[in-house]
């Protein structure tokens, strides 16, 4: 891990994100008792906390250790994350007359997916909080992440996923030696088993936003994009979301980085996108009252997307507003199709969901959303290879 002794993490409470009543850090707990709401972690940063102490550090996720929420560095369980590479896409973004498409590519990461970010900062705190079991409803990575970090944790893991999930990431999960069960449904019905398997508390529920840490790991991706561009962020972001935990990350980081003086406004535009086959951030843009009772989601190909009822969707609302950003779909075909004119044009093999900000990028420039000048960057949150089975199905 590097010389980590002489480093404090500046975590001071977590609070409600829906009317910000402060909770001890010390504190098991998962969501806001007050408004049964996603929690968030604050820092104290009037501290002075300078860029400058980055140099020399190890290049991975825990570089920034003092802007996460891990008090003791014995507590950190890792398996190198973080600080994925920042590529160019250069013969594509000159194809269709773009001066500069960046894709931060994930799949770097261990277990193939950006999911091992927020699992590694979760399993590091829900060690240091004494937690030895947990259990999580996934659409797949974030399964067999959790199973890869607890087996080096030494923690017991109940895996809960869509019996349509593919078998590459059931027999991930099961390698790894977590216990794994599946259901007939979407995420939103393996999270109803999680709590029907739970009833009595005995495991720490590390749902997406149902527990305060998993954002912290998520939002180094803001410091990575920010320190990586030598400080200077993109004016667009495109990000596929299907939790939102990574899109509500990133947007915390740029707030933190600016109260630390360490980047300034303006902002980037934070563009969302979902598959058309569900795409929830839509129909609560479009009906905010009484969205959840009419939308109808489907499987998709993209399954870190399939995500029909966000917990954080107010946060997912909030950093969409606040950067001037819109949400766009994408078909289950032209999905396919970035994946595959990605990889023979400029030899990465994205994942649906990184092909979905690619297929993303003619609609925003019809609208005027974007133009050729911009400097865009892209998010590839997972390696295609986890996909093979589907994409040989497609």
């Amino acid at each position: 891990m590097g010389k980590q002794q002489d480093r404090y993490s500046l975590v001071t409470a977590l609070k409600c994100s829906n009317c910000n009543r402060p909770y001890p850090v010390s504190e098991v707990i998962n969501v806001s008792p007050c408004c049964n709401q996603p929690l968030l972690v604050e820092y104290d940063l009037p501290t002075i906390f300078s860029k400058d102490k980055l140099v020399g550090r190890k290049n991975d996720l825990w570089r920034y250790f003092e802007m996460l929420p891990v008090k003791d560095p014995a507590n950190i369980i890792s398996l190198g994350e973080g600080f994925t590479p920042i590529l160019p896409l250069k013969k594509l973004s000159d194809k269709y007359g773009f001066s500069s498409i960046l894709m931060k590519d994930e799949s770097h990461n261990p277990t193939g997916s950006f999911k091992a970010r927020g699992i590694s900062v979760a399993v590091s705190k829900v060690k240091e909080l004494g937690i030895k079991k947990i259990i999580i409803p996934t659409a797949g990575n974030a399964g067999g992440a959790l199973a890869a970090y607890c087996a080096k944790a030494d923690m017991e893991c109940i895996v809960i996923m869509p019996t349509h999930t593919p078998d590459i990431f059931k027999k991930e999960c099961e390698l790894y030696g977590a216990k794994l069960i599946t259901v007939n449904g979407l995420i939103n019905d393996c999270a109803k088993k999680a709590i029907e398997i739970n009833e009595n508390n005995d495991y720490f529920n590390i749902s997406t936003l149902k527990e305060p840490y998993r954002l912290e790991g998520k939002k180094i991706m803001g410091y990575e994009i920010a320190e990586q561009l030598d400080w200077q962020l993109p004016d667009v972001i495109v990000y596929p979301a299907g939790g939102g935990t990574g899109l509500i990350g990133i947007w915390k980081a740029f707030d933190e980085m600016l109260k630390l003086g360490w980047i300034k406004k303006p902002l980037p535009k934070m563009i969302t996108v979902q598959p058309e086959n569900c795409a929830p951030i839509k129909a609560a843009l479009n009906d905010p009252e009484n969205w959840e009772k009419n939308f109808l989601p489907k499987p998709t190909i993209a399954h870190g997307l399939a995500v029909p009822f966000p917990f954080g969707m107010n946060l997912i609302k909030k950093a969409i507003a606040e950067s001037n950003g819109e949400m766009i779909t994408v078909t289950e075909k032209e999905i396919t199709d970035g994946i595959d004119e990605i990889a023979k044009t400029e030899g990465i093999f994205v994942s649906p969901e990184g092909s979905a900000t690619w297929k993303a990028l003619p609609y925003l420039k019809q609208k005027g959303s974007i133009t050729g000048k911009d400097n865009i960057l892209l998010l590839n949150t997972a390696s295609g290879y986890k996909y093979m089975e589907d994409l040989q199905k497609a």
